[in-house]
């Protein structure tokens, strides 16, 4: 199996560490009154931001108006663009960030109106140009087809944590730049549908908000990872806007006296009394899992393991544990079937 090269820093390793505790506070944040208000005004960021970075001049309002169906007075190329964005990211929920087709999918729709080959992989030679001059010249065409089938079957199949993966992906990609043009913004895209099957708040988190912000920085990362023959200095840069984007979009930090971020988010998805019912008293991994399950009910045990950092086998015995007293149950085969959690009773 094809593996591409990147080293794993011992920065990453704190970082994946540091982001794990900060998504749970961001999904907290999300639950709150405004969360909704909230994932609207991160979308529209997302949006401006991702074109931005490939010089689109509208602005977030602008965005905002097309978004909202009224009329805006601007280039149609750009309006198009936006247009496009909103449509794409509108299929956020139902595309599979391992399935190479729904990649030619999404890249059709993002690039709809915009060039003759949307949804086709380049087939003539590609170079990156700065101001400077050439940057980097992409792989031949002919060798495109093989290159990406290798990269998603890497990403598919590789043990690696999500985060890395999704780090990996993003700088081969932009390496092997498959598409005649929108390879930044559907990279940028690829790597949160990745991001999402670690939490699904990834949805609605605009990292492309961050890079925007550090547009030199992302290049120069990029450039770095080119030039050392491995992607570990885009690995540690993309964390660390990730990490600083979930601290900056979750509003005020909890105190050290608030209670851990895991019950409270266990309290607002279940109730105080949940574990009443079935007379137990939940520890913080079984609430992690069960959270999880709510969120996403199609999970795997090992997809579990995971998100929350425990073995594989200790994701089995909870959920056994949770069947075989009611808290669980299973609707459909073992591999396409869904968990359905039992009714909390009502919170007084």
């Amino acid at each position: 199996m094809y593996i591409p090269p990147f080293i794993v820093s011992a920065e990453a390793i704190n970082l994946i560490a540091e982001i794990s505790g900060q998504i749970e506070r961001y999904a907290i944040r999300l639950e709150q009154e405004d969360g909704l208000h909230l994932r609207k005004a991160n979308r529209i960021k997302t949006i401006h931001s991702s074109l931005a970075i490939e010089g689109n001049t509208l602005s977030e309002t602008q965005v905002r108006d097309i978004i909202e169906g009224k009329n805006v007075v601007a280039p149609l190329k750009q309006i198009q663009e936006v247009k496009n964005a909103i449509a794409t990211y509108e299929l956020y929920p139902t595309l599979d960030p391992f399935n190479i087709e729904d990649l030619l999918k999404a890249h059709s729709i993002m690039m709809q109106a915009l060039i003759d080959d949307a949804g086709k992989f380049r087939r003539s030679g590609v170079g990156v140009y700065s101001e400077k001059g050439l940057v980097h010249m992409a792989p031949p065409a002919d060798r495109i087809p093989t290159l990406m089938n290798d990269l998603f079957g890497w990403l598919k199949n590789d043990k690696n944590h999500l985060l890395i993966r999704s780090c990996v992906f993003h700088y081969e990609f932009e390496f092997i730049h498959p598409f005649v043009d929108g390879n930044g913004r559907i990279g940028r895209l690829w790597q949160s549908l990745i991001l999402g099957k670690l939490h699904p708040l990834f949805e609605n988190l605009p990292v492309e908000n961050m890079v925007y912000a550090n547009q030199q920085a992302y290049y120069n990362a990029i450039t770095a990872s080119t030039n050392a023959g491995q992607s570990g200095p885009f690995i540690d840069f993309m964390l660390n806007e990730i990490y600083k984007t979930l601290k900056e979009h979750q509003g005020e930090e909890l105190s050290t006296n608030d209670a851990n971020p895991v019950d409270k988010q266990f309290s607002v998805k279940f109730g105080n009394e949940f574990g009443l019912k079935f007379g137990l008293k939940f520890g913080l991994n079984e609430k992690r899992v069960l959270i999880l399950l709510n969120d996403n009910p199609s999970l795997s045990a090992t997809e579990i393991a995971e998100r929350i950092g425990i073995s594989k086998r200790g994701v089995e015995k909870q959920l056994k544990k949770f069947r075989d007293l009611g808290v669980i149950s299973r609707q459909g085969s073992d591999k396409n079937g869904l968990w359905i959690i039992g009714k909390p009773l009502p919170v007084s």
